[in-house]
C-alpha cells in the first residue's frame, strides 16, 4: 500500500467514525429536546400587546404620511437592487472580487472575506441594510410611547442580531474554513457540545461560557484565607485572616447580591476586593447567601433583612465586641441594605456606622437597559413561573441579562462551540458567570413588583414591618459608586437614587466600565480610572461635567474614605473564639451547593 493509500484509507476510516459519532448524537439532540420542560409564554418574548402597538403606530404613519413611508421603502429596495447590480458587475468586470464595501467595522465580521470574497460580502451588506431599514422603520414610528419604543428598539434589534450571516454554517467562513482543516471533525466536535450543554440544562439552550472542568471554588478560586463563624438558613458569615498586626476598630460586613454567588470579589489573588480590603488592615466579614429551593418560596425582603441583614451585623458585633459596624452592599444587596437602614432608623438602631454602595437602584424611575424586561408581559409570566415551582430558576435571570449582550454573551459563544467546535475558555470570570443562583418566589416579585415596577422605595414608601420606608431615611454616612456603562445599575439612576438619602455625608464615585469590571478593578491593572465631585446637589449629568477624572481604580479613594469612617487601630482579630467557633474553612458550603434541598 502506497503512502496516498494509506492515508486515504485512513481518512476513510476518520470520515466513518464521524458519521456514526454524528448518528449517535443526532439521536441524543432529539431525546433531550422532547425532554425540555414547556415554560410560561410570558419567559419567552414581549407580549402582544407591544407588538400591536408598534403595529398600529407603524400603519397610523403610513396613513399619515404615505409619501415619506414610500420613499422609505423605496430608499431600501433602491440601496438593495444596487448593491445587487454592483456585485454583478463586479463578478463580470474584475472576476472573483467584492464591490465597494462602505459598511461600518463590526467585528462579527473580521474574517478578510466577509470583505473580499463575492459570496460572503454580499450577505453582510445585504444583512446590514436589512438591519437599518427595520431600525429606521421603529425609529420612525411616531406615536408610540418612549418606553414601548425603547422596547421595540430592543427586541427588534434582537431579531437582527439572530439573523446575522455569521450566526449560520453556510454564511460563516470561519467555520467553512475550520470543517475543510478538520476534516469536518470541528462539526461533529460542534454537534457534541450543543448536545452536551443541551442535556446538562434539560433541554434549555444554555451555551456553555467557559470550561466547567478547569475551575473549582476553593481549589482555585475563591482562596482568600478565612473562616466560617457563623451559619443560618440564610447565610453563612465569613470572618477573613488579618494580613496586617494591627486592624482598624470598627469592623466591615460585606453584603454581596443573591442573585449570583460572592467570589466575584475574591476569583483570584491578583483582582480579588477581598484580599485587598484584608490587606488595608479592615477585618472583613462577608454573607455568603444560601442558594435556595422550592423550600424557600415564602422567603421575602423581611427574611433577607431580619435573619439576614440584622443577624449579620449582631454577630459581626458579639465577635468583635464592637457596637457599630460598616456595612457595604452590591447590586441588588445594596438596595435591600438600603431597606435596611431605613428600617433601622426607624427603630433608633444605630450599630451602622457608615454605608457602602456598589452599582445600587434605589430610585428605579429610570429602570436603565433592563428595564425592557419589567414590563407587566414579563413579570406576569415570572410571576406564574415562580407560583409554580417555588423559585425564580438561576438559568432565567442569566439568559435575560445575557440578551442584554446577545452578541458577546450568546452568539459569539455559540459560534465558537457549536459552529467551530472549540471548547469553551478557561475563563474564571465566565466560570462564575454561569454559576447562577435561585430567587425565593417571594422575594422575587416584592423586588420586581414593589420596588422595580412601583418605586416605591423613593416615592409614597415600601412597607415592611409594619413600618413605611423611605429612602430619605438612609442617614448614616455613606459612600456609592456606580460604573459609567453599566447596563444592569444605570450610574444616573444610582445617582438619583443616592442623591435622595437622607444623609449629610454622601461620597459618589463614577468608575469606568460596567457593572463587574467597574467594580472588580484592583490598582494594579491600572485600566479604568474615575470620575469624583464632592458636589451632590447637581443633576447627574451636570455633576460628570464638574467632575474630577482619575486614571486609575477607585479602590484606594474608597480604602481612605471607609479608613477615616473606622476608628483607631487595635490588635489584629483572629476568626474563631469561643461563642463563635470555626465551622468550615473559607469560602463556607453554601457557595459550592447548589439549590439548598
Amino acid at each position: 500500500m502506497t503512502t496516498d493509500d494509506a492515508v486515504a484509507e485512513r481518512k476513510r476510516a476518520e470520515f466513518n467514525a464521524n458519521l456514526a459519532k454524528i448518528e449517535q448524537l443526532s439521536q441524543r439532540l432529539v431525546e433531550v429536546t422532547a425532554q425540555k420542560p414547556k415554560r410560561d409564554p410570558g419567559l419567552e418574548a414581549p407580549g402582544q400587546d407591544l407588538l400591536m402597538k408598534a403595529g398600529s403606530a407603524w400603519w397610523a404613519e403610513t396613513l399619515n404620511d404615505p409619501a415619506r413611508m414610500i420613499e422609505q421603502q423605496a430608499a431600501f429596495w433602491g440601496k438593495t437592487m444596487t448593491h445587487f447590480v454592483e456585485a454583478q458587475q463586479a463578478l463580470a468586470k474584475t472576476g472573483y472580487q467584492a464591490p465597494q464595501d462602505d459598511t461600518p467595522t463590526d467585528k462579527r465580521f473580521s474574517n478578510p472575506m466577509w470583505q473580499t470574497h463575492p459570496y460572503f460580502n454580499f450577505l453582510k451588506q445585504q444583512f446590514m441594510m436589512n438591519a437599518e431599514a427595520i431600525r429606521t422603520t421603529v425609529a420612525d414610528m411616531k406615536d408610540l410611547e418612549p418606553g414601548d419604543r425603547k422596547r421595540m428598539e430592543f427586541f427588534s434589534g434582537q431579531i437582527i442580531d439572530l439573523m446575522s450571516p455569521s450566526n449560520f454554517l453556510g454564511s460563516n467562513p470561519d467555520a467553512l474554513e475550520r470543517a475543510v482543516e478538520t476534516d469536518g471533525k470541528s462539526l461533529v466536535d460542534g454537534l457534541e457540545n450543543l448536545v452536551r450543554d443541551l442535556e446538562n440544562n434539560n433541554g434549555e439552550f444554555l451555551v456553555r461560557l467557559a470550561d466547567s472542568d478547569a475551575f473549582e471554588v476553593g481549589v482555585n478560586l475563591a482562596l482568600s484565607p478565612g473562616s466560617v463563624v457563623y451559619r443560618n438558613r440564610m447565610f453563612e458569615l465569613i470572618q477573613y485572616a488579618p494580613a496586617t498586626e494591627s486592624v482598624h476598630q470598627t469592623p466591615v460586613v460585606l453584603f454581596p447580591p443573591w442573585i449570583n454567588k460572592f467570589y466575584i470579589m475574591d476569583l483570584k489573588e491578583k483582582n480579588s476586593l477581598i484580599k485587598w480590603i484584608v490587606d488595608q488592615g479592615f477585618t472583613l466579614f462577608v454573607v455568603s447567601w444560601v442558594n435556595p429551593d422550592a423550600s424557600y418560596a415564602d422567603a421575602g425582603l423581611e427574611e433577607y433583612i431580619e435573619e439576614g441583614y440584622l443577624t449579620a451585623i449582631e454577630q459581626v458585633k458579639q465577635i468583635t465586641g464592637e457596637k457599630k459596624i460598616n456595612a457595604i452592599g452590591y447590586c441588588i444587596a445594596g438596595t435591600t441594605l438600603s431597606l435596611t437602614l431605613a428600617l433601622m432608623e426607624k427603630r433608633g438602631d444605630t450599630s451602622v456606622n457608615a454605608a457602602t454602595f456598589f452599582t445600587t437602584l434605589t430610585d428605579f424611575s429610570d429602570q436603565g437597559e433592563v428595564g425592557v424586561f419589567l414590563d407587566n408581559d414579563f413579570v406576569d409570566g415570572i410571576e406564574r413561573e415562580v407560583a409554580e415551582k417555588g423559585v425564580m430558576e438561576s438559568h432565567l435571570m442569566s439568559r435575560t441579562f445575557s440578551y442584554l449582550r446577545s452578541n458577546d454573551l450568546i452568539y459569539a459563544p455559540a459560534i465558537r462551540s457549536y459552529l467551530m467546535g472549540q471548547a469553551p475558555p478557561a475563563f474564571d470570570l465566565l466560570y462564575w458567570n454561569g454559576d447562577g443562583t435561585n430567587l425565593p418566589a417571594r422575594m422575587t416579585m416584592q423586588y420586581l413588583r414593589g420596588l422595580c415596577q412601583q418605586d416605591l422605595f423613593s416615592t409614597s414608601g415600601y412597607e415592611l414591618f409594619g413600618e413605611t420606608l423611605h429612602i430619605g431615611d438612609v442617614k448614616v454616612p455613606l459612600c456609592a459608586i456606580a460604573c459609567e456603562s453599566d447596563h444592569i445599575a444605570a450610574w444616573k439612576s444610582s445617582f438619583s437614587g443616592i442623591s435622595q438619602m437622607g444623609a449629610s455625608d454622601k461620597t459618589f464615585i463614577l468608575s469606568e466600565s460596567g457593572h463587574i469590571a467597574g467594580i472588580i478593578n484592583p490598582p494594579s491593572k491600572k485600566k479604568y480610572g474615575h470620575y469624583s465631585n464632592p458636589d451632590m446637589g447637581l443633576a447627574a449629568e451636570d455633576w460628570k461635567e464638574g467632575a474630577a477624572f482619575s486614571q486609575g481604580s477607585w479602590w484606594p479613594r474608597w480604602g481612605g474614605w471607609l479608613a477615616k469612617r473606622s476608628g483607631k487601630q487595635v490588635p489584629a482579630r483572629i476568626p474563631g473564639e469561643a461563642s463563635h467557633p470555626v465551622l468550615a474553612p473559607a469560602p463556607g458550603t453554601y457557595v459550592k451547593s447548589s439549590p439548598a434541598g
